[in-house]
């Protein structure tokens, strides 16, 4: 299905767009030019330890380091990815795959050996592991597929299901339920599609006619209703009872990342975290990370903050981004 985006985020899409084009063209010169080298004999990431796609030199590389020590000794593997996340002894690597520029989602063993690959129709965007390792979900941005925008982009979000082999491109064919009323609008976009431990549950953005909104839903049925507006990139807590997202005060303020509390329906509003443009991802059920470029900062850092807001996020990570915690 076509959708309609709003122009602040037709914007985003082309900064995204030149960005990855550049990043492109530092594809093929890194190729060319000695890199940093791939940790030999490393042992395979354990628990406590915090992986992520290493932006130095361009290399994209999956990297870990210690999470009480994350400026540490990083050791480097030669997967390299645009995003990647891991659960269980399953990860998924949004990545390049051919000229074109092309890319595929590649989902693979805790060793990093490929069991499917899906192509993906746009640039990589977001990627998810359900707890058990069992669902694979990820985000696109997909060009030239606007009705209202000529050359503007949408978003298109799938997810895998290991216990299956079904494969499922997009959700925009799941029935809406927005303000209790049944949406098919030609202009839906989804994404930071997140699976609850029972790989079923499912929080994500629903957008439409400029608007954006956190929804529930359930993939076998294939339903979804909303829970509250003004919500991107929700990320679910380990212990199912909160979920973490970027909010915008205004509609012209920049994100702030926000943990609301299913049970109380209460938000609070993390310090530190304006300007975040990802989905963050939980370290443990007292800690978030994210990825974002800061004010003087050129290059994307990981971030630290605490999920009750007592303190305020501090960068852990330099040229890092696509953080995620080994349980």
């Amino acid at each position: 299905m076509k959708t309609w985006v709003s122009a602040h985020r037709v914007l985003v899409g082309v900064v995204t767009i030149v960005l990855v084009a550049l990043g492109g063209g530092g594809y093929v010169a890194w190729t060319a030019a000695s890199q940093p080298a791939v940790t030999t004999n490393a042992p395979p990431p354990t628990a406590g330890d915090l992986m992520f796609v290493d932006l130095n030199g361009g290399q994209d590389r999956v990297t870990t380091v210690k999470t009480a020590d994350p400026a540490g000794a990083r050791t480097v593997s030669a997967l390299r990815c645009q995003r990647f996340y891991r659960a269980a002894n399953t990860s998924v690597c949004l990545r390049l795959s051919g000229p074109g520029p092309s890319y595929e989602a590649a989902v693979m063993t805790g060793d990093n050996n490929v069991v499917k690959t899906v192509a993906l129709p746009g640039i990589p965007s977001r990627a998810r592991v359900s707890a058990s390792g069992n669902v694979v979900t990820w985000t696109s941005f997909v060009t030239g597929d606007s009705y209202t925008v000529p050359g503007g982009f949408s978003t298109r979000t799938g997810f895998f299901d290991l216990r299956t082999g079904e494969v499922t491109e997009s959700i925009e064919h799941f029935e809406a339920t927005i303000q209790n009323r049944v949406t098919k609008s030609a202009d839906i976009n989804y994404w930071g599609l997140t699976v609850a431990d029972d790989d079923n549950t499912f929080y994500a953005t629903f957008a439409s006619a400029d608007a954006t909104w956190l929804v529930k839903g359930d993939l076998k049925a294939k339903t979804l209703k909303s829970v509250r507006p003004n919500a991107e990139c929700p990320s679910l807590s380990p212990d199912g009872k909160r979920v973490a997202y970027k909010k915008r005060p205004t509609p012209l303020d920049p994100w702030d990342l926000v943990v609301l509390d299913l049970q109380t329906n209460q938000e609070k509003r993390l310090p530190g975290t304006t300007g975040i443009d990802d989905q963050a991802a939980w370290v443990d059920n007292s800690t978030l990370a994210f990825g974002t470029a800061k004010n003087e900062q050129k290059a994307t850092t990981i971030f630290f903050v605490p999920a009750d807001g007592s303190a305020p996020a501090k960068p852990e990570i330099s040229d890092a981004a696509s953080p995620v915690s080994v349980k």
